[in-house]
């Protein structure tokens, strides 16, 4: 059984103090959300702050990006250890907008997704097409080509413990959602591509979370579909009781 998993990223928004001050409201409005995974992605500078606001409660910490060596001369980046070091528990990889803005490629993400998984914490590792690509039919070859380069390297075991986000690059920040046929068959398929190419318990046990305008009005319609197994919540997650809705309404 895989436990629903709502996760908030909230790019580059919210100070230090405006971390903390969400956390402590939010860990207060889903305590009694035990069969949920909640997550919030805050900024770098804001990591540790946050963890320790979060500290023996349900919410998970994650990164929102992450370099793949373990130290050296790479000014401004920032490696998995510092993240686990922070509190950090995951690590999202290849955002549509680390993809667009600063030309992450499958290679790095794959990269950044063994590193994580070699630091012991869990990557997030996101795929989606294009509005162009899905007018030209290529979305489910967008999504093989994504999966097959950035999970590259990763065990059937390693696949069965990180989480898989389904981001439709035209739905981030527009406004504009995939419909729940559009989603349900993108995550279909990504599970049928996860039984083929790390096996069956692989694709039973790996959570595969849409993105993309997730808002407390649509993530029923998302979360009843059988292949979706939570949300990577973008601009609705910026309001403490926006987003703890969401998770409220996942189960």
């Amino acid at each position: 059984m895989r436990i629903p998993f709502i996760a908030a990223n909230w790019k580059m928004f919210k100070t230090v103090q405006e971390s903390v001050v969400f956390v402590k409201q939010l860990r207060s409005l889903v305590k009694d959300a035990s069969n949920v995974q909640v997550v919030v992605a805050p900024p770098f500078t804001a990591l540790h702050a946050a963890a320790e606001a979060a500290r023996n409660s349900q919410v998970g910490i994650a990164a929102q990006d992450v370099y793949w060596e373990r130290e050296g001369a790479f000014t401004g980046e920032i490696s998995p250890g510092m993240l686990k070091e922070a509190g950090a528990d995951y690590g999202i990889v290849g955002h549509s907008e680390r993809r667009r803005l600063f030309h992450d490629t499958d290679e790095t993400v794959n990269r950044k997704a063994l590193a994580l998984v070699a630091a012991e914490l869990t990557p997030i590792v996101c795929i989606g097409e294009t509005l162009e690509e899905r007018e030209r039919g290529e979305t489910l070859a967008v999504l093989d080509e994504q999966i097959k380069q950035g999970l590259d390297g990763l065990t059937g075991e390693q696949v069965a413990s990180i989480v898989v986000a389904y981001e439709p690059v035209w739905a981030i920040g527009t406004g504009r959602n995939a419909t729940p046929e559009q989603a349900g068959e993108a995550h279909a398929h990504i599970r049928a591509r996860l039984r083929q190419w790390f096996g069956g318990d692989a694709a039973e046990r790996c959570r595969i979370i849409y993105g993309g305008s997730v808002k407390p009005d649509n993530i029923g319609a998302f979360m009843a579909l059988p292949d979706v197994d939570g949300a990577l919540v973008g601009g609705a997650s910026l309001d403490v009781r926006t987003f703890a809705d969401i998770v409220a309404k996942s189960r």
